[in-house]
């Protein structure tokens, strides 16, 4: 049987097989110096002519310095607020970028440390290593990205959030950006660590010797608490790290990719009630990121439910749990609007109020089929969400208009 032209190749277009993207190589090498409180960073492009351009952020606070480029390398702005760019045009073989960065950086203008080097080891974040960049590559390229530590002489390990592929190696892999790039919470040192395995997940606790994290502690209550979290939050991340150090480091705790920091001296459960472990984890599954002067959505989700998962789980009794509520009443009292560009602790407090308020109003309307988790749930296949959007969604799972989300707090 003979077919008419446009069909014959219709049917060969069906049969043949999908054409591959081609795969190039990007490595990254990092190089700690902690004499100098500086990392050494290589990007290798086995094929340099995949890539058109990588155009950098390089901020305003001059932690880059020290670029040598096989290709073209250029510098645009200054040290001023729109901070400086850095564009590279690799060469066409085998490219490489390589620059100096710094690593310690101190918590806004106080004496304690977001990230920090010291002789025996070095706390830092991913982003800061190679810093944010567009990609412009040649159309069918697939970056394979690698990242591997060379480190001082004497410390023994380096931990991050991505699957390890080799001693001191790891597989960067982010299905959700074309430019690969190391993030999250990384340590290396003189480490002590343990590790277990939470549903699909495996999960690493690890600081450097000395720095006093009570690793058991964490691991005990991310065993307890993960059930719930996974109930609200049906994520399955490979890996988990959460890293810790004493002072002068911050006395906080942040969420970062697939990881989270902890201040050693800060307790797994607070007198009030809350965890600061918990509030991360419910950032790294969660995932909401809000915009328009929206933070209290993100932040008060991360808060309402530290305290709701520990006593979901059964370490909260009713009576402590009411307790705790009269309490973030009390702070939140004279607060009268939750927009803003931060969130202070009062506000914190009455966003948690609004959204037990919520929940209980979407119990009650649904007769118990929805809650606010099934807000959290739409909430976190957001790429973002402003607090309209946030009233859209609640009315949505409620089924109508919302009485408490006509408050003038949101609006």
């Amino acid at each position: 049987m003979r077919y008419p032209l446009s069909l014959s190749l219709a049917l060969l277009l069906v049969s043949a097989p999908l054409l591959a993207a081609k795969k190039v190589d990007l490595d990254y090498y990092v190089k700690l110096l902690p004499q100098s409180d500086q990392a050494e960073v290589s990007l290798t492009l086995a094929q340099g002519s995949a890539v058109r351009s990588l155009d950098f952020d390089l901020g305003s606070a001059g932690d880059y310095s020290n670029f040598k480029a096989d290709g073209e390398w250029q510098t645009e702005g200054g040290p001023s607020p729109a901070g400086q760019r850095g564009i590279w045009h690799p060469a066409s073989g085998k490219a490489s970028l390589t620059y100096r960065v710094r690593i310690s950086h101190a918590h806004g203008k106080s004496t304690s440390f977001d990230t920090r080097m010291t002789p025996n080891w070095a706390l830092l974040r991913g982003e800061d290593l190679v810093p944010r960049a567009r990609l412009d590559q040649q159309d069918g390229t697939e970056l394979v990205t690698r990242l591997e530590f060379e480190l001082p002489s004497g410390w023994k390990s380096v931990e991050t959030a991505w699957p390890r592929i080799g001693k001191n190696r790891f597989r960067i892999d982010n299905v959700s950006r074309l430019f690969d790039r190391p993030t999250g919470w990384m340590l290396a040192g003189n480490l002590g660590s343990r590790r277990t395995r939470l549903g699909e997940t495996d999960v690493t606790v690890a600081s450097p010797v000395g720095q006093d994290l009570r690793r058991m502690d964490v691991l005990t209550m991310l065993t307890f608490v993960w059930p719930q979290v996974q109930a609200v939050f049906p994520r399955n991340p490979p890996k988990l790290l959460v890293v810790g150090a004493a002072d002068p480091m911050w006395r906080g705790a942040v969420a970062g990719t697939r990881s989270i920091y902890l201040n050693s001296s800060r307790p797994v459960v607070s007198e009030s009630g809350s965890s600061q472990l918990v509030r991360e984890l419910v950032h790294v599954f969660g995932q909401i990121n809000d915009n328009h002067r929206s933070e209290w959505i993100g932040e008060g989700i991360a808060e309402y439910y530290a305290i709701e998962l520990v006593r979901r789980a059964g370490g909260m009794s009713e009576e402590r749990y009411q307790s705790v509520q009269a309490r973030l009443k009390k702070v939140g009292a004279k607060v009268t609007t939750l927009r803003g560009e931060r969130v202070d602790a009062a506000m914190l407090a009455r966003a948690v109020g609004l959204l037990r308020a919520l929940d209980a109003e979407i119990r009650q309307q649904t007769h118990d089929e929805k809650s606010l988790d099934d807000v959290s749930q739409g909430l976190m296949r957001l790429e973002s969400v402003s607090t309209q959007e946030f009233i859209q969604l609640s009315e949505s799972v409620l089924g109508g208009p919302s009485k408490v989300l006509a408050s003038s707090l949101v609006q």
